[in-house]
């Protein structure tokens, strides 16, 4: 089980999750339909972990999920350091 970050959204789990379980580039808007969410949230929350470096916005509207959110992920990343980013 990975550590409570204060600023992230229960759907910032589910994408991660998602990108652990598919590691595939992925739109919003794929993204969404998969986990059952709005495209414009599910968008907002893909940039908000790409800015804190737990997702890479590979091409233009594609992410995936980098090293630093696979180590988050493994309960191997310090939380402070994502506390510190927002």
């Amino acid at each position: 089980m990975v550590e409570r970050v204060p600023w992230m959204a229960p759907v910032d789990y589910e994408i991660m999750l998602f990108f652990d379980e598919y590691p595939i580039l992925v739109s919003p808007k794929v993204l969404a339909v998969n986990i059952e969410y709005d495209r414009q949230y599910v968008s907002r929350r893909c940039s908000a972990l790409s800015d804190a470096e737990l997702l890479e916005s590979v091409d233009t509207g594609l992410y995936q999920l980098t090293e630093k959110g696979q180590a988050y992920l493994e309960g191997e990343l310090d939380v402070s350091e994502l506390e510190q980013e927002k």
